[in-house]
């Protein structure tokens, strides 16, 4: 069984103080991704304090693009610092993971095609490691570079990697509803009217976004909390499920 896993920027950091490690959950994540390792397993991990308050600063996102080296340093600088603090935690509980740094693979097209190669996290798989990638910035044809979401990354490994099983572990226990957690989404026009904007700093789209990416992918994906980290990985499913049964 293939899963691709998403830690959310606001599970691994602080969202609201520049570049920190939440330890304590990332510690926790890694020992439980430790302990139900019986499986292929991909990681990609968001932003959070780190990639998204330099993006802001610089005012890059997935559409405006930016042509300044400082700019384009500074984001992957510290989606570099943020990774290596993931691998290393992931190494520390004996999760042999890997690396895998999107902007020195993947592009846009001028119209915003994503074209990434997987052949590397494939053969990364078939060795029997744990690819950790990351959102990042990216060389966008005509534009710079812009951002690269974790949550694109998931649908394009979803994709290409035939994946048995999504699952986005955020810092809410699923998609909400005034509170409530939607048990399914099929449709984005069914949910529109609940999702917003992320209260922090975030250029890659909030749940809203997520749901969309999710919706696309020809895997059933789920969304939830760190509570919901375990059952996922023994194949529950918690939070909200997205995508119809296949």
């Amino acid at each position: 069984m293939t899963i691709v896993l998403k830690l959310g920027g606001s599970v691994v950091t602080d969202k609201d103080a520049p570049e920190t490690v939440d330890r304590e959950a990332l510690e926790a994540a890694s020992r439980t991704i430790a302990a139900h390792g019986d499986r292929d397993l991909v990681v990609i991990h968001g932003g959070g304090s780190f990639g998204h308050h330099h993006a802001a600063e610089h005012g890059v996102s997935r559409t405006t693009g930016t042509h300044d080296t400082e700019a384009i340093r500074a984001i992957h600088g510290a989606m570099g610092r943020l990774n290596a603090a993931v691998v290393d935690a992931l190494a520390a509980e004996g999760v042999p993971a890997i690396p895998v740094r999107p902007l020195s693979a993947g592009r846009r097209s001028a119209g915003g095609e994503l074209q990434l190669p997987t052949e590397q996290v494939k053969t990364l798989l078939a060795e029997g490691f744990v690819p950790v990638l990351h959102g990042d910035v990216i060389a966008h044809e005509e534009h710079g570079a812009t951002i690269l979401s974790g949550d694109e990354l998931v649908c394009a490994l979803g994709g290409a990697l035939s994946v048995d099983r999504v699952g986005l572990c955020s810092a809410v226990p699923g998609v909400l509803d005034g509170g409530d957690v939607i048990p399914e989404i099929d449709a984005f026009e069914d949910v529109a009217h609940a999702l917003g904007a992320s209260e922090s700093t975030d250029v890659t789209g909030g749940m809203a976004g997520k749901v969309r990416a999710l919706l696309d992918l020809e895997t059933t994906a789920f969304v939830f909390d760190r509570n919901g980290l375990e059952p996922f990985l023994k194949g529950e499913e918690p939070g909200t499920r997205i995508g119809w049964e296949r």
